[in-house]
């Protein structure tokens, strides 16, 4: 499963190791907070490194997890799927259903026109800091955007 197609629970997994840099499963399964078996959260950890989602490391008797790919790049890869498979790879049909669907609120569109005017003011814009800002600045060495 490409990261394009990540379940809400790899993405929950994900989400751990993207702000802790690096988690065992025990670690994984504490900050999930769900009622989970840890040897699911072991499977799901497992299956993320073999798809190379994930790496992990020996320590001692136990795996340390860390993210291979940058939160960035699964966002940008799940939005392009979503896109393509709904919206037909039209982004003014992703935006018009938002904004038929009242499913931004007045702040988001403030935050959607800011990041806009900046678009237009930038001469690339392809190197839109926006598109960083929640983004964990602390990127574990090695994840890549895809």
């Amino acid at each position: 499963m490409p990261a394009d197609q990540l379940s809400p629970l790899q993405l929950a997994v994900m989400e751990v190791l993207w702000d802790r840099e690096e988690a065992t499963v025990a670690d994984v399964h504490a900050a999930l907070d769900r009622d989970l078996a840890v040897t699911t959260v072991g499977t799901i950890l497992a299956r993320l490194a073999k798809q190379g989602v994930v790496v992990h490391r020996k320590e001692g008797r136990v795996l340390v997890y860390r993210a291979a790919v940058t939160r960035r790049s699964v966002r940008r890869s799940m939005t392009g799927s979503l896109l393509d498979s709904l919206f037909g790879g039209d982004p003014a049909a992703l935006v018009s259903h938002l904004l038929r669907e009242d499913e931004l609120s007045a702040t988001d569109l403030d935050r959607l026109r800011a990041r806009l005017d900046a678009l237009e003011a930038a001469s690339d814009p392809e190197d839109d800091p926006a598109d960083d800002a929640d983004d964990d600045p602390s990127t574990p060495t090695g994840a890549t955007d895809v």
